[in-house]
C-alpha cells in the first residue's frame, strides 16, 4: 500500500523526534504528504487546577506546544516534505484519532517512548488505545541508535 496522506505526532520528545525522522523518510519514499499534530494535553487533574487559578499555566503550554509545533514543520520543510501543522486540545489519543479521521489519513505515526508497568497502566497506551479507535495503519516509531534524527 502506498501512503498518501499521514498524521505525524510530534511532541518534541526523543520519540517524537524518532517519529518525525522516520515518518520524513517514509512521507518521501511515498511523496506522502504529512499533517504534523500537536496536543496540548488536557487532564482532570490540569482543569481543577486551572479552575482555581489563572488560565495563565494553558496559555503557556499551548505556547510551548506552537512552538514545538514550528519546529517539527520547519524540520520537515526542510527535508522535502509537504506538510501542515495542527494543534489540538485535549487527550492525546482522543485528538489524535479524531484528527486521523475528519483528515482522511492513510496513516499515523508516533514514537514509542518505553514507559514501568505501573506508568502504563496508570495512563494507559496511546498506541494500544489508538488500535481500537483507528480506521487507518499507525506506525510506531521505535529509535535505532544507527538512524540520523531531524
Amino acid at each position: 500500500m502506498v501512503f498518501r496522506t499521514m498524521l505525524l505526532c510530534y511532541d518534541g520528545t526523543r520519540a517524537g523526534r524518532t517519529a518525525l525522522a522516520q515518518g520524513a523518510e517514509l512521507a518521501a519514499a511515498c511523496g506522502a504528504y504529512v499533517h504534523l499534530l500537536a496536543v496540548v494535553r488536557t487532564s482532570a487533574a490540569s482543569v481543577v487546577g486551572e479552575s482555581m487559578s489563572t488560565e495563565a499555566p494553558f496559555f503557556a503550554q499551548r505556547r510551548h506546544v506552537e512552538d514545538i509545533l514550528h519546529e517539527g514543520v520547519t524540520r520537515l520543510i526542510e527535508r522535502g516534505v509537504k506538510t501542515e501543522g495542527h494543534i489540538a486540545v485535549g487527550e492525546p489519543t482522543d485528538e489524535i484519532a479524531r484528527a486521523a479521521r475528519d483528515l482522511h489519513v492513510d496513516l499515523i505515526v508516533l514514537g514509542h517512548k518505553t514507559r514501568s508497568s505501573f506508568a502504563r497502566w496508570w495512563h494507559g497506551s496511546v498506541g494500544v488505545t489508538l488500535l481500537d479507535l483507528s480506521e487507518c495503519s499507525i506506525l510506531i516509531s521505535i529509535e535505532n541508535p544507527n538512524q540520523d534524527s531531524l
